[in-house]
């Protein structure tokens, strides 16, 4: 009895002719697509037999209300214990930062010191939200800029934001600057 050659050797012949190369640089594309080797499993089958692994009970344990059809596990549910949307104490209104629902009334708004500006501007600057980004103030996009009092100020610049606290502007207008408000 004559052995066929084993699959290696063949596979090796072919390479020497170059067709799997061709094949190998073929263009990728839609037909080619495929997800990475490992990424996807096949769905666990359950209920089809002892030898698959979930059979019989199905991985769902004896006796209890999680076999039972039509259990669920409910998002939020803690097993019995208190939740916590009802631990929470529910004192209300927009004046307080307990207030409940979690912040719902809270206006936000990122600060900017008055310090800063001292820093990062030389006197006679026209600072604008823009400004203040490219120099790494106020990077938050779509929050409105408030600028706050922290620090002293000795240069005259106009600032343009969307608020300002009472003692920020006193002070831009104190070293001669002025404030601008933005409409949100």
């Amino acid at each position: 009895m004559s052995a066929a050659p084993p699959n290696s050797a063949r596979a090796g012949s072919k390479r020497a002719t170059g067709a799997d190369e061709q094949e190998s640089e073929e263009r990728v594309g839609l037909h080619s697509l495929k997800p990475a080797p490992g990424s996807r499993r096949p769905r666990k089958r359950v209920g089809r037999g002892e030898g698959s692994g979930t059979g019989k009970t199905s991985g769902r344990g004896q006796k209890g209300a999680g076999s039972r059809s039509g259990a669920k596990s409910r998002a939020r549910f803690e097993g019995g214990q208190m939740p916590i949307h009802m631990r929470m104490r529910k004192l209300r209104g927009p004046h307080m930062k307990k207030s409940m629902p979690f912040e719902m009334f809270r206006t936000h708004t990122q600060p900017v010191n008055v310090s800063d500006l001292e820093i990062r501007f030389d006197a006679g600057t026209e600072v604008t939200i823009e400004l203040m980004q490219s120099k790494g103030l106020a990077t938050r996009k779509g929050v409105p800029v408030k600028v706050l009092a922290k620090g002293e100020l000795s240069k005259a610049l106009t600032v343009h934001a969307h608020a300002f606290s009472k003692a920020a502007r006193e002070r831009i207008e104190g070293a001669g600057g002025t404030c601008q408000t933005l409409d949100s």
